[in-house]
C-alpha cells in the first residue's frame, strides 16, 4: 500500500499543471512511440519518406540520387523538432495562459490570440519571423484550409440562416405562444429543454444550436437566464452523445479503439460513465428541487425577479430584432427542425456508407460528422426556403437577406472556433501529447484501484485546457487499453473514465467548440456562460471522481452507478439545505 501511494502523489502532484496536453491518435509503431522523444513527422515528405522531387522515377535526382528517399529525413520520415521545448512542461503553457487571461479578463478574442502568439514563440524558440510565420501559416490559414474545419463552419453558417428564417417567419415566436399555453411553469421548461436536448443525440454541435433555436421563446417567456439555458444546451449536447450508440461520437470511440472492438466497449462502458450520466441526473434535480448555486443563482434570480435575461448587455440583440411577434405558426419552426434532423441523420448514415450497403450501426461508425452534418443542413435550408416560398411567409428577397444574416449572427462563435483550432495546431507541435502520455505511462500503471479515478482527472485537465474531447480519449484509450487487457474488470471502468474525463473537461473548458456553440445556441455571452457553469459542472465532477473510487474497487456497475446517482441526489440536497440556512 504505501509503494502504492508514493506511485500516486507524485501523479495527483504532477496532474495539476498537466492543463494542456493535445490529443492524438492510437500509437503507432514509429519514434514518436519513445519516451521523451523529439521526433516530429518530416515536414518535407509528410512521413512518408519518399523523394518528393522525383518520386523515385529519375536516376539522377539531385535531391535523393535515384534512391528515391528524402534528403531531410533520409527515409525514415521522421525528423528532430526544431523547438528545444518540444515535448517539456513548457509546452503546456499556450493554453494555460488563454484560459487564464479568458477567466481574468473576459475577454475571450485577445486571450485565445495571446495563447496562440504564446505558442509560437515557443515553437521557433522565440524567434520572431519564425513566431509570426508559425501562428499564421502552420496555424490560422491551416486549421482553415482543412476540410473538417470548414464543413463545420459552414454549418454554423447554414444553421444560422435557418435560426434567421425561422424567426423572420414568426415560427420561432408563434413556438413560443404555444408554449406558453402549454408549459405554465419555469420547472416545465427546463424540463422540456432537458428532454429535447436528450433527444437530439446525434451530433452535439448539432444538438446545441438546435435546442437553442426550438427553447430561446419558451425560457424566455418563463424567465429563465439565458445562461441556465446555455447550461442546460452545453449539458445535454456532450454529455448525452458520449452514452448514445448511435451518434457521432460512438464513432470516434469506435475509431480510437483496437480494430473490431470500438462500439462492444462503447457500449461496454456506458453505465460507468458517471460524469455523462449524473450530470443529466443534476439537472433533472435542480429543476425539480429549485436548487441554483454560485454565479448561476444570480443570473436566475435577475431573470426571475426584473426580466434581465442577460444579467448585463445582450450580445445577440441584432437577432432578436428579427422576431416577427404576430405572425408565423408553430410548424414553421417545427417542421424545418424536423426536416433537419432527418436529413443531418441520412447525411451521417450517407457518409458513412450505407448507401453503399453498410450497415446502419457500422455506417454510424464510419460516418464523418463534417460531412454529414454539412450535407444535411444544406438539403434541410433548401426545403426550409422552398417551404416558405410555397407558404408565403415572407418574400423572397427577405429570405435571401436572412442567409447573409444568419452568417453575421455566427461570426462569435465561428472567430472563438477558429481561435481554439489555431491553439490546438500550436500545442501540437509543441509535443505536449507526448509529455502527458509518457506521465502517464511511467507513473500510473501501478495505482491500479485508484486508476479509473486517476484517469478521469486527467482527461478531465487535458480537455479542460485544450478544448478538446475527442483528442482526450484519443490519446487515453490506447494508453489504458495497453494497461489493462480487454478481460481485466477495470479495463472497461477505465475506458468510461476517459470518455467521462473527456466531456467532463470539454464541458468545462471556455475554448470547446461545443461551450462556443452552446453560447451561440442560447445567444448568451460566452464567459457568461463558462462562469456561471463551471460550479455545477465541478460539482458533478467531484461526486464523478468519488464514484470512479468506489468503480475502482468495486467494478461492477449494477453497485456503482446506483452508489453514483445516490451520491448526486444527497449532494443537491446538502447544497439546497445550505442555501436555505443562509437564506434563514
Amino acid at each position: 500500500m504505501k509503494l502504492r501511494m508514493r506511485r500516486i502523489l507524485p501523479l495527483l502532484a504532477t496532474v495539476l499543471v498537466l492543463c494542456g496536453a493535445m490529443a492524438g491518435t492510437a500509437l503507432a509503431a514509429d519514434p514518436t512511440d519513445e519516451s521523451g522523444t523529439k521526433m516530429i513527422e518530416c515536414p518535407t515528405c509528410g512521413g512518408s519518406g519518399a523523394c518528393m522531387e522525383c518520386y523515385g522515377l529519375d536516376a539522377l535526382c539531385e535531391s535523393c540520387g535515384g534512391t528515391n528517399a528524402c534528403a531531410d529525413c533520409g527515409g525514415s520520415g521522421y525528423v528532430e523538432s526544431p523547438s528545444r521545448f518540444y515535448n517539456t512542461l513548457w509546452s503546456l503553457l499556450p493554453p494555460v495562459i488563454a484560459i487564464a487571461l479568458a477567466l481574468i479578463t473576459k475577454e475571450v478574442y485577445s486571450s485565445l490570440f495571446i495563447g496562440i502568439l504564446a505558442g509560437g514563440a515557443l515553437y521557433a524558440n522565440f524567434a520572431f519571423e519564425g513566431a509570426v510565420l508559425h501562428v499564421f501559416q502552420d496555424g490560422i490559414v491551416s486549421v482553415l484550409s482543412d476540410g473538417y474545419n470548414v464543413g463545420i463552419l459552414i454549418f454554423l453558417v447554414i444553421l444560422g440562416a435557418m435560426v434567421c428564417l425561422m424567426n423572420k417567419a414568426g415560427g420561432s415566436a408563434a413556438f413560443g405562444r404555444w408554449a406558453q399555453t402549454h408549459i405554465k411553469t419555469r420547472v416545465g421548461a427546463q424540463l422540456a429543454t432537458i428532454v429535447l436536448g436528450c433527444l437530439i443525440f446525434i451530433d452535439d454541435y448539432f444538438n446545441c444550436l438546435t435546442v437553442g433555436s426550438v427553447m430561446r421563446p419558451i425560457t424566455d417567456k418563463h424567465r429563465i437566464s439565458r445562461a441556465k439555458l446555455a447550461y442546460l444546451i452545453d449539458a445535454t449536447a456532450a454529455p448525452v452523445c458520449i452514452i448514445a450508440p448511435i451518434s457521432s461520437w460512438a464513432a470516434a470511440v469506435a475509431a480510437f479503439a483496437e480494430e473490431g472492438q470500438g462500439l462492444s466497449l462503447f457500449i461496454r462502458a456506458i453505465p460507468f460513465n458517471f460524469y455523462a450520466i449524473l450530470t443529466v441526473v443534476m439537472m433533472v434535480g435542480m429543476a425539480l428541487m429549485k436548487v441554483e448555486f454560485g454565479p448561476m443563482a444570480i443570473f436566475e434570480s435577475n431573470a426571475e425577479e426584473t426580466g434581465d435575461l442577460f444579467s448585463g448587455a445582450n450580445p445577440y440583440a441584432a437577432m432578436d430584432e428579427e422576431m416577427e411577434e404576430n405572425k408565423g405558426r408553430v410548424l414553421d419552426l417545427v417542421l424545418p427542425i424536423v426536416v433537419l434532423v432527418i436529413c443531418c441523420v441520412l447525411g451521417m448514415i450517407y457518409s458513412g456508407g450505407f448507401f453503399a450497403g453498410a450497415g446502419f450501426v457500422e455506417a454510424f461508425s464510419n460516418s464523418d460528422a463534417s460531412v454529414g452534418l454539412l450535407l444535411g443542413s444544406a438539403f434541410a435550408l433548401v426545403f426550409t426556403l422552398v417551404y416558405y416560398s410555397i407558404r408565403r411567409a415572407m418574400s423572397f428577397r427577405d429570405m435571401m437577406g436572412c442567409i447573409p444574416e444568419g452568417f453575421k449572427a455566427m461570426v462569435p462563435a465561428i472567430m472563438i472556433l477558429t481561435f481554439a483550432w489555431s491553439l490546438k495546431a500550436m500545442t501540437d507541435s509543441l509535443g505536449a501529447k507526448y509529455f502527458v502520455r509518457d506521465f502517464v505511462w511511467n507513473n500510473a500503471a501501478g495505482a491500479q484501484m485508484f486508476l479509473p479515478a486517476i484517469v478521469f482527472v486527467i482527461g478531465c485537465l487535458l480537455a479542460f485546457a485544450t478544448g478538446t474531447s475527442w483528442g482526450t480519449f484519443g490519446m487515453l484509450i490506447p494508453i489504458v487499453q495497453n494497461v489493462f487487457p480487454v478481460d481485466h474488470p477495470l479495463a472497461i471502468v477505465c475506458i468510461s473514465a476517459c470518455m467521462a474525463g473527456a466531456v467532463c473537461g470539454d464541458h468545462c473548458s471556455p475554448i470547446s467548440d461545443t461551450t462556443i456553440m452552446a453560447s451561440a445556441g442560447a445567444q448568451c455571452d460566452h464567459v457568461n456562460h463558462v462562469s456561471t457553469q463551471l460550479p455545477y459542472a465541478f460539482t458533478a465532477a467531484a461526486v464523478s471522481f468519488v464514484s470512479y473510487v468506489v468503480a475502482g474497487f468495486i467494478p461492477n456497475a449494477f453497485i456503482a452507478l446506483p452508489v453514483a446517482i445516490v451520491l448526486m441526489l444527497a449532494t443537491l440536497l446538502v447544497i439546497k439545505r445550505i442555501h436555505r440556512n443562509k437564506a434563514a
